[in-house]
């Protein structure tokens, strides 16, 4: 019986109105589900509005947290590095004060020899003082331990050891001077052979209206490939310029940094037209002349150098070939007619 309840339901279910072989009650259903399902969807979007700016704000947030947990991390250790410097400068700077071999005027001294190799920091200067009391017992101390310990050159007389020993001392006290100045000297060098063109873009922008601090920055940054030393201070001397009280004072320090005459000419002239007011152009112009003509007196006079140089080259290596080739052929021809004369005059 229970069998025939399902087949008549089924047949009942079958047996309605049809729509191109289509069950319209079935439609029917499935379409009511379908906009029940939308109505259903439209009510939840529209109860759960969310503010399309909350996770953009979010993102932002986050994003600003990590940057301060950066920020932060970077300057404690920034500042935990800073503060190891400065204790080891004051460990170093306490130990010379105890042996009373730190003055002042040595400090001053060394200070500005390494703001003219491009060293800004200040500590450096105890440290440099404190190696040329440390390096000589260190450099020494190994030599004679190298030299009288291990005997690693036993053919060395006692004068050698004694001389290599004093040699090892001497490089031990002059190698941070030495480290320093050759740094300098590189650093004047660089800066002396792009000084001209400064001058130029100093003296277009001096025409074109522009503030001397404006200037200084518009130099720097037209210059920073080329010349990198020299764009780097005419940057710190814009900077200074800014804030500094005094712009007489950022001219000066400009002629601090840097070692060399022709800057002190340019620094005289900018405090002279800050001063009195003269013409800065014009002033700029002859300076950038005669800097450019003592530019080319100083490569007129490594040309004028260079025989001079060349003579003992000459005399050792080109010479000697040049007489092998010209008068080696005339050597062999007298040499075989010697010979054969000789092997003649034995044959009669």
């Amino acid at each position: 019986m229970t069998n025939n309840l399902i087949l008549a339901a089924f047949t009942g279910a079958q047996s309605g109105p049809t729509v191109m072989g289509v069950d319209v009650v079935w439609a029917a259903t499935m379409l009511a589900a379908v906009g029940v399902f939308a109505v259903a969807m439209a009510i939840y979007g529209a109860v759960t509005v969310r503010n399309p700016m909350t996770k953009r704000v979010k993102a932002l947030n986050e994003r600003r947290e990590q940057l301060k947990a950066g920020i932060t991390a970077s300057t404690t250790k920034r500042r935990a590095k800073l503060v190891r410097k400065n204790q080891t400068a004051d460990r170093m700077r306490t130990f010379l004060g105890k042996l009373q071999v730190l003055q002042e005027e040595q400090i001053k001294e060394v200070q500005q020899k390494l703001a003219q190799a491009g060293i800004r920091s200040k500590d450096l200067a105890v440290a440099v003082i404190f190696g040329r009391l440390v390096l000589p017992i260190v450099f020494g101390g190994l030599a004679a331990f190298l030299i009288y310990g291990l005997e690693m050159w036993p053919e060395l007389s006692s004068m050698k050891r004694s001389g290599a020993t004093m040699a090892a001392l001497i490089l031990g006290y002059k190698a941070p001077d030495l480290f320093v100045d050759n740094k300098r000297q590189k650093r004047t060098d660089a800066i002396r052979k792009g000084l001209p063109d400064a001058l130029d873009l100093l003296v277009i922008c001096a025409e074109a209206g522009l503030t001397v601090d404006a200037a200084f920055s518009r130099v720097a940054k037209e210059l920073g490939r080329a010349y990198p030393e020299l764009g780097e201070e005419f940057a710190l001397t814009s900077i200074e310029l800014g804030f500094l009280t005094e712009r007489r004072q950022a001219f000066e320090n400009l002629a601090y940094r840097v070692n060399l005459d022709s800057v002190k000419g340019v620094v005289t002239t900018m405090i002279q037209t800050e001063k009195y007011g003269t013409p800065l152009a014009s002033a700029l112009r002859v300076l950038s002349a005669e800097f450019r003509n003592e530019r080319m007196m100083r490569a007129e006079e490594k040309a004028a150098r260079l025989p001079a140089i060349m003579t003992v080259p000459l005399i050792l290596f080109i010479l000697p070939c040049l007489f092998i080739v010209i008068l080696g052929p005339a050597a062999c021809s007298l040499s075989d007619a010697m010979s054969g004369g000789a092997f003649g005059g034995s044959g009669n």
